[in-house]
């Protein structure tokens, strides 16, 4: 039982730190560094929702 117990916290700890390091590295705050207030956020993430795909 402990060796199990001892497996799954090492399995936890591994994906913690696998999502901060991807988090802080390849998904970076899109909005903040773009955009300098939370209007132009909200107006970008709204045309991005109902604009148009494109994909015709």
């Amino acid at each position: 039982m402990t060796v199990g117990r001892t497996l799954w916290k090492i399995i936890l700890i591994k994906l913690f730190v696998l999502f901060a390091v991807l988090k802080l590295f390849f998904f970076p705050n899109f909005l903040q560094t773009h955009f300098s207030n939370d209007g132009q956020r909200a107006d970008h993430v709204l045309q991005q929702l109902t604009g148009p795909t494109g994909n015709n």
